[in-house]
């Protein structure tokens, strides 16, 4: 086998380095794409707005039927319908744009549920988890945004991702606050009327 001079070792070195860059800028790439690919929610109250990382990781099906959701506007004009003060703040009943309905907030859903059950994360300051009537497959258009640590959570709720933004806005929520408008950031919301209940 014929040997390499300095020059031809220089140059066969010079190309490995090229790769090796190569290899990592490729993969930096990837991790960016792959975190790029994760959508955020935009929710934007009376108060101010949160931003939610959503994790399509830990639960596909899930997060994709949230997104669903809020494609559609779901979400615009509902109101939060349940604060546990220093625990969580939830939303989703589509019934609490009707005051004529309060009694009813809590029970309400988008009708088509998840139909997997997702369970999984920690339930921390910023979480983000679906509510379910018992059955985490059964979990509809119902979320909470965790206000602190509450461990005993884990593993009886599908954790769909972390507020990045806007925690200590969740946290000056109220019964009866309304959602403006819940959107994908990025995508252009649409904008259409809402229906609204006569209030009492």
């Amino acid at each position: 086998m014929p040997r390499l001079n300095r020059i031809d070792a220089a140059l066969v070195a010079a190309g490995i380095a090229l790769v090796a860059v190569f290899v990592m800028d490729a993969g930096v790439a990837a991790q960016a794409t792959e975190s790029a690919a994760a959508p955020v929610l935009v929710i934007e109250t009376e108060k101010g707005t949160i931003e939610i990382q959503t994790d399509p990781e830990r639960a596909p099906a899930t997060v994709e039927h949230v997104l669903r959701l809020v494609r559609r506007n779901f979400y615009n004009g509902l109101r939060i319908h349940r604060v546990d003060d220093g625990r969580l703040v939830q939303f989703g009943d589509p019934q609490t744009r009707d005051f004529t309905k309060r009694a009813n907030w809590g029970y309400g859903g988008s009708g088509r549920v998840v139909g997997e059950s997702e369970v999984g994360g920690e339930h921390v300051a910023g979480t983000v988890s679906m509510a379910h009537p018992g059955d985490p497959a059964y979990a509809d258009s119902q979320m909470f945004i965790m206000l602190g640590s509450q461990p005993q959570y884990d593993g009886e709720y599908a954790v769909i991702g972390q507020v990045v933004t806007g925690l200590d806005v969740a946290a000056q929520l109220a019964v009866e606050d309304r959602i403006v408008r819940l959107y994908v950031k990025g995508e252009d919301p649409q904008r259409r009327p809402l229906v609204r209940g006569p209030r009492p």
